[in-house]
């Protein structure tokens, strides 16, 4: 079993930047794709951004592609999610997500694992 803990929120003022850890636990952490989703009060969850096991496959969806970059470091079990340029529409619960295979997905029910949610607030 993977177990998955996100940390790195908090609260900044819009323009402001952070950077989300996601570390994993398990040998077999390094081959699973990954990624990133967000849920905002009253909001569905969203994917955010998805990185594949080796890193050779990397997506961000439309709104934040500019801004957020995802990577990894399999030899920390770490993932990461900077942020930059943030603004008060990216204020949401910010998720961490596995799979068992070595692709990630933007679809939520593809993901085995999941961590307990960081919260990122970002005001005017």
């Amino acid at each position: 079993q993977v177990q998955l803990v996100e940390s790195g929120g908090g609260s900044v003022q819009a323009g402001g930047s952070l950077r989300l850890l996601c570390v994993g636990s398990g040998r077999t952490f390094s081959s699973f794709g990954t990624g990133w989703f967000r849920q905002a009060p009253g909001k569905e969850r969203e994917f955010v951004c998805g990185i594949s096991w080796n890193s050779n496959n990397v997506k961000c969806r439309t709104p934040v592609k500019d801004r957020f970059t995802i990577s990894r470091d399999n030899d920390k079990n770490t993932v990461y999610l900077q942020m930059n340029s943030l603004k008060p529409e990216d204020t949401a619960v910010y998720y961490c997500a596995a799979s068992g295979g070595m692709r990630y997905s933007a679809y939520a029910g593809d993901y085995d694992y999941w961590g307990q949610g960081t919260q990122v607030t970002v005001s005017s």
